[in-house]
């Protein structure tokens, strides 16, 4: 049986609307998959379909539209989560659009992951939706939930695709289960074939976030040759579970064990990577450089599923309103005072919103030129249930101060009169036999999928109890230079904690990494995260050291007021820090990742 070639179009709702028609014109694939989900989406999907609009990602309408007939000339299968919130009204607006078409796919959804309407009955069951990140109850919690979604897996897609389905339209699924769904269709797996199915879990983690996988957003972007936009990923499904990932031919980017690596380390926690079908333990992934824009993913191991799934709640958060003050020259702070005094006094007092935030971002460089490098800001942020004391009022108290306040005022946002709300993500966890996951097919009749077999995991086996620790420090001089000098990171969140993840390029940076970079030097070089709780697990298959830092981003979903809510920057902030390295590790070229090779 030969390989399964598994293309991505879509890394999340937003991505290049092009990417389904390159994927499909660009080459041979046997499956289009898309991407378009993450917690903050479920919320927008809600707001969107309390508006009246559809609660679906309605980019696929369009990406389908270009290529549904080429898919289906050429038994191309598509398989996409893009169904949010509504999958069943978008297999029937797809369906419309391939009638106007002249075709006439054969298309089947899955629903069963929305708890919404019964969580009233599943808490009254024992089911008490425990926040992950906080550890409070969901009936404890002050905000209303509005969406809650169990993550499922590639179950039902398999049974589709087995049905005949040409089209599988799911809703909140694992990001993952696009793979995994696929291969265990083609291959016949079994839900026990732990290994096998771990593979295709790493696999669906590398090319889920779309070009992420192929030279974007990677640390080393300066030493990509080919640095047009990238192509995106495909898997290279073999029966074995092992996988290559690649693009296509003659398009940007680049495939190296460095993007593959810095894809792995994307918003993971420990060694464990949980899933619906199966456990992946990280650390077993050996990566192999096979030649240009090819990497071998071989030998991973799977352990077991847990016996819950993750359930995404997200509820209404507070509603948000700022205004940016400019603050020019000199006695930046003194000027601030002086602004929020200003706003707090025409407002009536702090005492009206739910959260008042003054934030100085000290952006100016002292001494300089240029007037523009010489402007601090000032960033007045006002949080409330009640979306009545926001609005034109916040805009018309910053303005007043036009003329009263302090020396150079000015606005770099004027356009902010009207108030945001925001959403809460709440992980938790619900019993996998409590949630009855169906696949409608194209006939209308709809389909149970049996509850998986319980399997007592026990104690973690394989490479999972392995420490990661390796033998020797990196000694010699030192050199105090930033850390991107010598590793890449990648960040992401997860609710409300941040990962970053490190790794290195040969195996003595390695060393310094997993023995030197501790919990208490990665304080050092984030003090925002003082306080907070950090964990850190080593993977040395991959060279990598992975930190989380728990509760950075508040309640998730960009509920917060930082700057950087999801910390997709906060890898590179902390590449830019300054470490005393050794100066062996700084030799120009010394990379063995691969990504040499790959250019060539």
């Amino acid at each position: 049986m030969g390989s399964l070639r598994i293309a991505n179009c879509s890394g999340f709702y937003g991505d290049r609307i092009s990417a389904a028609r390159e994927m499909v014109t660009g080459g041979d694939i046997d499956v289009l998959t898309g991407d378009y989900l993450a917690e903050l989406t479920m919320f927008l999907l809600w707001k969107a379909r309390s508006a009246g609009r559809p609660g679906y990602a309605v980019t696929f309408l369009r990406q389908m539209e270009e290529v549904l007939g080429t898919c289906l000339d050429r038994g191309i299968k598509v398989v996409t989560n893009a169904g949010g919130l509504d999958p069943g009204r978008l297999a029937d607006d797809l369906r419309a659009v391939a009638q106007r078409l002249g075709l006439s796919p054969n298309i089947a959804y899955i629903n069963g992951d929305d708890l919404m309407g019964r969580l009233p009955a599943l808490q009254a069951g024992g089911v008490d939706f425990r926040n992950l990140d906080t550890g409070k109850l969901l009936s404890e919690a002050d905000v209303p939930p509005v969406t809650a979604n169990a993550y499922l897996g590639g179950r039902g897609v398999a049974y589709a695709l087995s049905q005949g389905a040409e089209i599988v339209i799911c809703p909140r699924i694992t990001d993952a289960s696009l793979v995994v769904g696929p291969c265990m269709w083609r291959f016949g797996w079994g839900d026990d074939e732990y290994d096998k199915l771990a593979g295709a879990v790493a696999a669906g983690h590398v090319i889920e976030c779309g070009a992420q996988a192929t030279g974007g957003n990677y640390a080393f972007f300066a030493e990509i040759e080919n640095l047009g936009t990238p192509g995106f990923p495909i898997a290279e499904m073999a029966p074995d579970g092992s996988a290559v990932i690649t693009k296509h031919a003659h398009t940007g980017g680049l495939v190296s064990v460095g993007t593959v690596t810095a894809q792995l380390v994307y918003e993971i926690g420990d060694n464990h990577y949980l899933n619906p079908d199966v456990t992946l333990e990280l650390d077993s992934i050996h990566l192999t450089q096979e030649g240009p824009d090819r990497v071998r993913l071989s030998g991973t191991r799977g352990l077991p599923p847990p016996p819950t799934l993750k359930v995404a709640v997200t509820c209404e958060g507070l509603h948000r309103q700022s205004m940016t003050f400019a603050i020019p020259g000199e006695d930046v702070e003194l000027k601030a005072q002086w602004a929020c005094r200003g706003m707090l006094e025409t407002l009536g007092g702090a005492d009206q919103f739910d959260d008042v935030d003054f934030r100085v971002v000290r952006h100016d460089q002292p001494g300089s030129v240029i007037n523009e490098l010489s402007v601090a800001k000032l960033v007045a942020t006002f949080s409330a249930r009640d979306p009545s004391v926001l609005g034109r009022r916040i805009f018309d108290a910053a303005t007043g101060l036009a003329l009263s306040s302090y020396p150079g005022i000015y606005f770099q946002d004027e356009r902010q009169q009207r108030p945001t709300q925001s959403g809460v993500n709440w992980p938790c966890l619900v019993p996998a036999h409590l949630v009855t996951e169906r696949v409608i097919l194209d006939d209308g009749t709809e389909h149970e999928i049996p509850d998986r077999i319980p399997v007592e995991t026990g104690p973690a086996t394989h490479s999972a109890l392995r420490t990661g620790s390796v033998n020797g420090r990196v000694i010699g001089p030192t050199a105090r230079v930033s850390l991107g000098t010598v590793f890449g990171a990648r960040s992401g969140d997860k609710g409300a904690n941040a990962n970053v993840g490190l790794w290195a390029r040969n195996a003595e940076a390695y060393r310094w990494l997993e023995h030197d970079f501790t919990v208490a030097a990665f304080r050092q070089v984030l003090p925002e995260a003082d306080g907070l709780e950090i964990t850190r697990t080593a993977l040395p298959n991959l060279k990598a050291v992975n930190f989380v830092v728990h509760g950075l981003l508040g309640e998730g979903a960009a509920s917060g007021s930082r700057f950087d809510p999801q910390a997709k920057g906060l890898a590179e902030f902390i590449r830019s820090r300054f470490v005393e390295l050794p100066v062996a590790l700084l030799k120009a070229g010394d990379r063995s990742d691969g990504t040499a090779e790959a250019m060539r």
